[in-house]
């Protein structure tokens, strides 16, 4: 377009300013005009002086990086073909056209999310009459004026202005509030999943720790019992040695009574075949002498001594052996439960060692159910111990009362064969019997425990003697120390008692045995004639 003036042969190029409608008001307006045409060059690729449908469709896709095809209807309309002046009017009455500075700098913040440079954009008063500029990226106008020397803020500045400028104003994207539930209840679920998982975890371990805790207490009481039941072995085997030297020390004796009847025989011999009335005297005298102190400890035994029934030393050791069948029922039961826990024990312990087995370990039953069998096995082993250290004392107290040896016998079939002479009787352990009240257990069994073995004291008497015999002696009497202890505080055995003389005069310390009353009553009536004839005399 050319301007032609009467009478002159110049024309000059009309003001594109001039040419559009509406006209350009000022300058910025012309700086707006420029940046729209170079925008317009940029989308018509084919330099037809219009914008086709295609061209914006491959101008989004290609330099606008967005995906948005139906983006251009924004643009288009109804108008397949878009020129300059087409594309000013559309931006003069665009929404963007009349943003101010504010709404600039909150477009800035906002959409293109470059707040650092809000103080530049106040400082230029950039409104949206500025944003062709922006769009047509100005190099003088980002780079002097608004001072954005990083390329890749220029690069975003210029895809969001030229998509404001083309588009009109950036919609803000639908909230989904659906998927915002979606996202809450999923958060929710996890975290509170999670939380189900440690807390499940964390009582699995307890559970566990516990666990382990009883079966170590379990397995401490087993050991306890074991010592136990060593102990009581070795007390046993210590009272069998016991009980032979007793024996050796009643023969013993019994050799010396024989040999004092013989003393006395050969005395009464002399007496008789003396031919001299005053050695017959003087036999009578010695004689008298011995059946004096005779008489004296026959009465000190028949006041001191007391005979237990030979029944009833046949029928208590049977009792003691029945009552042992069923402690070993009863400990043969308390040793399978125990073997069961630690089996189940070593099962939970395996299953741990795996990829899930501690999850696997909390949602099953088999810890309840372990933790169950631990504390019965534990239960059993108390009660076996209890009763146990009862019949221990029990026992223990019924022969310092009787005394004579009890659990030291002969065994339940000689003393079965013994006692039931017909065989119609049949000696079974009891199937249940109530628990013992014996306050305590496992770990304080080692506390004031009773002696197990009971100290028998042994009644010893001299044969009587005379003077001039070659057995005579110095004038003693055996009496039996008191037993020794054992180390053990639980277990109380009796070693060999030694023996010690003591003069005759000591009247305290002589006993006289059961086997030797028929002698005393026939050297008492003995006596009674011998004295009969001294007084004739």
């Amino acid at each position: 377009t050319v301007a032609s003036w009467p009478g002159n042969c110049v024309s000059l190029p009309a003001d594109p300013c001039l040419t559009v409608i509406p006209p350009c008001m000022n300058e910025a307006d012309r700086f707006s005009l420029e940046a729209l045409r170079h925008i317009h060059k940029q989308l018509d690729d084919d330099n037809d002086g219009g914008i086709e449908v295609n061209e914006s469709v491959e101008f989004i896709i290609e330099d606008m990086k967005q995906h948005q095809t139906n983006k251009h209807s924004n643009l288009h309309r109804e108008d397949q073909h878009i020129t300059v002046e087409e594309l000013w009017r559309g931006w003069k009455i665009s929404e963007v056209h009349n943003w101010t500075l504010e709404d600039a700098v909150q477009w800035l913040k906002e959409s293109v999310e470059l707040p650092q440079y809000e103080k530049n954009f106040r400082e230029f008063k950039v409104d949206g009459n500025m944003l062709p500029r922006i769009a047509a990226n100005e190099p003088s106008f980002m780079s002097m004026q608004l001072k954005i020397l990083d390329q890749r803020h220029k690069q975003k500045l210029n895809l969001k202005a030229l998509d404001a400028v083309l588009f009109g104003h950036p919609l803000r994207p639908h909230h989904h509030w659906l998927k915002d539930f979606v996202l809450m209840i999923s958060i929710i679920i996890g975290v509170g999943g999670c939380w189900f998982a440690y807390i499940q975890n964390k009582s699995s371990k307890i559970h566990v720790s516990k666990m382990m805790k009883d079966l170590e207490s379990l397995q401490h009481a087993e050991q306890s019992l074991i010592e136990l039941q060593s102990r009581l072995e070795k007390a046993q085997e210590e009272n069998r040695t016991v009980a032979v030297e007793k024996q050796n020390l009643e023969q013993k004796m019994r050799d010396e009574i024989n040999g004092a009847k013989r003393e006395a025989s050969r005395l009464r011999e002399l007496r008789e075949g003396a031919e001299c009335e005053l050695s017959r005297l003087k036999y009578a005298e010695e004689e008298l002498v011995q059946v004096r102190m005779a008489l004296k400890r026959a009465e000190k035994e028949m006041q001191s001594d007391w005979s237990v029934p030979e029944a009833l030393q046949m029928w208590l050791p049977l009792t003691h052996e029945v009552e042992v069948q069923y402690y070993n029922i009863k400990k043969q039961n308390a040793e399978l439960q125990l073997t069961v826990a630690k089996d189940e024990a070593e099962k939970i312990k395996k299953k741990r060692s795996s990829v899930f087995g501690t999850l696997h370990v909390a949602h099953s039953s088999s810890l309840d159910e372990v933790d169950h069998k631990i504390l019965e096995a534990k239960k059993a082993l108390s009660e076996v111990t209890a009763c146990l250290r009862e019949r221990l004392h029990r026992w223990q107290q019924i022969e310092k009362l009787c005394g004579f040896p009890v659990v030291n016998n002969s065994g339940l079939p000689s003393l079965t064969a013994s006692l039931y002479a017909d065989h119609s009787w049949v000696v079974m352990p009891r199937m249940s019997v109530p628990p013992y009240p014996i306050a305590g257990g496992v770990d304080d069994l080692d506390e004031d425990m009773p002696p197990i073995i009971p100290q028998f004291t042994s009644p010893l008497i001299r044969p009587p003697l005379t003077r001039n015999s070659s057995v005579c002696r110095s004038r003693r009497s055996l009496m039996s120390q008191p037993s020794s202890l054992s180390p053990d505080p639980d277990l109380l055995s009796m070693a060999s008692a030694p023996l010690v003389y003591r003069p005759d005069g000591d009247d305290d310390h002589i006993f006289f045995t059961v086997e030797r009353k028929g002698y005393v009553i026939y050297s008492f009536s003995l006596y009674i004639l011998i004295y009969l004839r001294f007084c004739t005399w």
